[in-house]
């Protein structure tokens, strides 16, 4: 049953899909997680439904206009941020309400009847098209080749920021690429998970794998397989089961991370146990 449901064009882009969303999230999700830039991935996440809207209203396609904002949002957050004078949160907030407002508005702005936009807010996988997967390989290729050639670099801004100053890499213009390269990567989550659910994505393969393993490249690795383990098993539930995919992959991927916490508690217990 499993392997005939591949017969159907929507699964098989439905799979393509999971597997360039698990890409992106394995290796920005263990940037975002050890860096603290959870809440600021969100808030990048939501201002994009102000681009979704932009799309609809002036008749071009959502997600790059959801790209389009959600680059412009990344880079204010971080110049505000770096500038100082206010409290970065406060600036995350403002710019995730100011991106719903925007969608809302836009929407509402709309002449006849408002499109349907769930699927931006919370994901429909199996309505993924060709263009989508398209958006989806070409935001991946960049992200990967942008993480893999600048690596070492990486490194080093992750362990210690001043430390990589003092060696002459320009932080802040990593600090500047890495919101864009999240920017990119909610734009290959929306259709996925949607909007909404986005950070759970971002979060519980990399939770998982930063349990699992401590070198980089290995994390990395780990939280890619453990996304799609997470995406495949929610796609394959929401069809059994006629449910959101996002939904579905969202809540697989929370009690996952919370099986294998809770499984880690246990084990260091008993350890302390016997010592």
């Amino acid at each position: 049953m499993l392997l005939s449901l591949f017969q159907y064009q929507f699964v098989q882009n439905a799979v393509i899909a999971s597997i360039f969303a698990s890409i992106v999230c394995g290796i920005i999700g263990v940037i975002i997680v050890e860096k603290r830039l959870i809440m600021m991935s969100g808030g990048i996440a939501h201002t994009s439904y102000g681009g979704v809207g932009m799309g609809y209203f002036f008749g071009f396609e959502p997600i790059i206009g959801a790209l389009f904002i959600s680059v412009l949002a990344a880079l204010g957050i971080g110049y505000i941020k770096r500038r100082g004078g206010t409290r970065s949160d406060v600036v995350i907030g403002l710019f995730w309400s100011l991106g719903m407002a925007l969608g809302i508005l836009f929407i509402a702005m709309m002449p006849g009847y408002p499109p349907d936009l769930t699927s931006y807010l919370f994901g429909s996988i199996l309505s993924v098209t060709r263009g989508d997967i398209y958006f989806m390989a070409a935001f991946t290729f960049i992200v990967v080749l942008v993480i893999t050639i600048l690596f070492s670099y990486w490194e080093a801004y992750m362990f210690d920021e001043e430390f990589a100053s003092i060696i002459g890499i320009k932080t802040a213009f990593m600090e500047y690429l890495l919101f864009v390269l999240i920017a990119m990567s909610v734009v290959v989550l929306i259709r996925v998970v949607g909007i909404i659910l986005i950070l759970a994505l971002f979060t519980a393969p990399t939770a998982i794998a930063g349990l699992l393993a401590k070198n980089l490249k290995l994390r990395m690795v780990l939280s890619i397989m453990i996304g799609s383990l997470f995406c495949f098993a929610g796609l394959w539930l929401s069809y059994v089961l006629n449910v959101a995919s996002g939904a579905a992959i969202v809540i697989l991927s929370a009690i996952g991370y919370l099986f294998v916490y809770i499984t880690f508690l246990i084990k260091s217990k008993l350890r302390n146990e016997i010592n």
